[in-house]
């Protein structure tokens, strides 16, 4: 089929994906709700974790909270910790427990990085040869901004040279799902912010922001890892809606599409929210910020024991692991950073 036009950024203009079965003749998603695409994009062309003490990038624009006016802030990475584990998200953001670097983490910091600086090339440089050019680079502005990094490799982790081509093969299957060449991004690591009437402030920094000539609005999140499995979609889309919340508070126009861009497998994941969508996450953020509120408020923070254990790097202070449990540190004001969840996917 014929690549339709759909979506633009600042400058110039760009497209929906093609030969999309999901996709009509306008560029947008067929039916309403929740829809999978595998698409894949021609290239016949003949043109060629910090340790989380560290200040979160949002304190320095982020609007602050003084238990009054603004009674705290979350993202949806903290929101997603204290939904899956409330003691892992006591360990992230009341303890600020160190946490050491991981293969899989990088890798999704890494091709973040070079997704984001891809759109600063003109359009026709947009090419898979120049992005993976682009990839050696990159990280070794990451290793200069965190050192420690580095420890990930050596006798106990992996070859570095084989996870660069690791990265090199999850940025490859970006382009089997979209074509950059045909797309001006409106916004990239957007940082974003809505304070509710509860006074609780929303933040967090999304990927990528289209708009299309008529207005609609397109939110886009990369993920290095793999699509849920089916009946696992609420969890991943729930970042997505946080998202479309804050958009729409902000612009008063409730998001048209949310698309969930899985590397990992090459899937795209998308869903048309409506506003008693929206208003419903709403009602859950709120619902999970009062519960944080009274585990501070009781010291309570219970381990939530699941497969995502596996991943935790804090084993060696969870009772269901073993492990002792610091003493709490001085009350603090319960606000949450807002990190940029997408990295670690």
């Amino acid at each position: 089929m014929a690549v339709a036009g759909g979506w633009i950024g600042g400058v110039g203009h760009a497209s929906s994906l093609a030969n999309d079965p999901d996709t009509d003749a306008l560029g947008d998603p067929g039916p309403a709700g929740l829809s999978y695409a595998s698409p894949r994009v021609s290239r016949a062309m003949t043109i060629p974790p910090a340790a989380p003490a560290a200040e979160s990038p949002a304190e320095r624009v982020s609007t602050p909270v003084d238990g009054v006016d603004v009674l705290g802030a979350i993202s949806p990475s903290r929101a997603g910790d204290f939904m899956a584990c409330p003691l892992m998200y006591r360990f992230r953001t009341i303890d600020r427990l160190p946490e050491q670097p991981s293969p899989d983490a990088a890798r999704g910091t890494l091709v973040h990085k070079v997704l984001e600086d891809l759109f600063d090339l003109p359009a026709l440089d947009r090419t898979p040869e120049r992005a993976g050019d682009m990839l050696e680079p990159t990280w070794q502005a990451l290793l200069a901004a965190e050192p420690e990094l580095e420890e990930m490799f050596g006798e106990s982790g992996p070859d570095v040279t084989a996870w660069l081509a690791s990265c090199r093969t999850v940025l490859d299957r970006y382009f089997d799902l979209e074509d950059p060449r045909r797309l001006e991004p409106a916004d990239r690591e957007l940082y974003v912010e809505a304070l509710l009437d509860s006074k609780l402030l929303l933040r967090g920094f999304v990927d990528r922001v289209d708009v299309a000539p008529d207005g609609r609005i397109r939110i886009v999140d990369y993920k290095s890892g793999k699509s849920p499995g089916e009946g696992y979609e609420a969890k991943a889309l729930f970042q997505m809606k946080f998202y479309a919340l804050v958009i729409w508070r902000l612009r008063g126009v409730v998001p048209s599409v949310l698309q969930l861009v899985y590397l990992g497998n090459g899937e795209i994941l998308r869903y048309e929210p409506d506003e008693d969508d929206l208003r419903a996450t709403e009602r859950k953020v709120e619902a999970v910020w009062a519960a944080i509120t009274r585990a501070q408020e009781t010291g309570d923070w219970q381990p939530s024991p699941s497969r995502l254990c596996d991943w935790c790097s804090f084993h060696e202070f969870c009772p269901t692991k073993g492990g002792t449990i610091p003493p709490l540190p001085e009350r603090t004001t319960p606000a949450v950073d807002a990190s940029v969840d997408e990295s670690s996917d």
